[in-house]
């Protein structure tokens, strides 16, 4: 019985052997197309996945990177500037006040004797230059100020935001990071005010030099409207601005190149081992850098135009006479003394630092200033 059943599987496999491994090889395919079908489809799910979480990891950092921009800009308008703007103006103030001028003239108003017509002429014509001197120098100062500053907190920013996010992950918070020396950081803020402290005087010798040449033709009972007095304004900015090397305006707003100055402290025997520089050098020399470049002096030439046209439209709106008819220069000057202050007000009163950001060119520079080195 067992032999006459093996020798019918026998005859049964020679006579199927053919299909039945043909039909093994179709379902063990099947299986094994089956197995990479599904070992394929989970990988696709797992890259899904990670890409999704790159997706929301990007989307975070870009809203930190956002919130973390808005908030440096907010330091620079809120903290930094109008400390800097209050001193500035004092200092201003101070080395440009007319009143010693404007008091002999009304003496000799008031008693003719006292002045000769020659010391008269002399007085008017040191009080023209020197008002349009204070003038251009305020306009120049308040608008190169908010700039730098702007400069610097992105700068600083920066390193604060890339330190964090490599030094303690994502997850942490920006403000609980002290990754820069925080010496170096106060001391780097503080640099604004080197134009106060250091610079004022050569600047308001650049801008009176340029203001003499330009306003030599001009005469006291020569009419003044809003078109002549702006014109009068960006010729004194823009020959200020091209007397001298290229960017010389920047010794009036920051300390020279620390590298500079420790190669000339460095022996002859140490130039090949040169000093390296301090947290407060590089950030300096990065802000130098920045401020020297084209794209920064584009930005300030728009600013400046921006800033001069809000004086003479805006500017001139209240207070006896019009520009918009003209008045003669002599009657110009008094109201020049007076709106030279609005200048330099305290800046979430001052109409003219809030054009600067308004300026499209300028917010487009700052976030690409920002994005660049928060990429690097």
């Amino acid at each position: 019985m067992i032999a006459a059943n093996m020798l019918y599987l026998r005859d049964l496999w020679r006579r199927h052997r053919r299909k039945v491994l043909v039909t093994a090889g179709v379902v063990g395919s099947g299986y094994l197309l089956y197995k990479l079908y599904y070992a394929h489809k989970r990988r696709l799910t797992d890259l899904e996945r990670e890409l999704a979480r790159e997706r929301e990891n990007d989307e975070f950092i870009k809203a930190q990177m956002q919130a973390h921009f808005e908030n440096i800009q907010r330091i620079a308008d809120t903290t930094t500037l109008p400390h800097a703007i209050h001193y500035l103006s004092c200092r201003i103030d101070d080395d440009l006040n007319l009143s010693h001028l404007t008091n002999r003239l009304m003496k000799g108003k008031d008693q003719p004797s006292s002045l000769s017509s020659s010391e008269k002429l002399v007085l008017w014509e040191r009080l023209k230059i020197l008002s349009f001197t204070r003038m251009v120098v305020s306009i120049w100062a308040v608008t190169i100020l908010s700039l730098y500053i702007r400069v610097q907190v992105n700068i600083l920013g920066r390193h604060l935001y890339i330190d964090t996010v490599h030094g303690l992950g994502s997850s942490h918070l920006l403000e609980e990071a002290d990754l820069i020396d925080r010496d170096d950081q106060q001391k780097f803020l503080a640099s604004a005010d080197f134009l106060a402290n250091h610079g004022l005087p050569k600047l308001i010798s650049g801008i009176q030099t340029a203001a003499t040449e330009v306003l030599k033709a001009k005469q006291l009972r020569d009419f003044f409207n809003t078109a002549i007095l702006h014109q009068t304004i960006m010729q004194i900015l823009d020959m200020f601005l091209s007397t001298g090397s290229p960017h010389h305006w920047v010794d009036c707003l920051m300390p020279e190149d620390p590298r500079l100055h420790k190669l000339a402290k460095t022996s002859s025997s140490d130039k090949t081992n040169p000093p390296e520089l301090t947290q407060f050098d590089q950030l300096m020399v990065e802000t130098r850098e920045v401020i020297s470049s084209a794209e920064f002096s584009n930005v300030v030439e728009l600013s400046l135009k921006a800033v001069a046209k809000a004086l003479v439209e805006k500017g001139f709106r209240s207070g006896g006479g019009s520009l918009t008819n003209g008045m003669p220069l002599a009657r110009l000057l008094p109201r020049l003394a007076q709106i030279c202050p609005t200048l330099v007000e305290e800046p979430s009163k001052n109409q003219f630092i809030q054009i600067i950001p308004s300026v499209p060119e300028v917010g487009l520079f700052f976030t690409l200033l920002y994005s660049s080195m928060s990429a690097s």
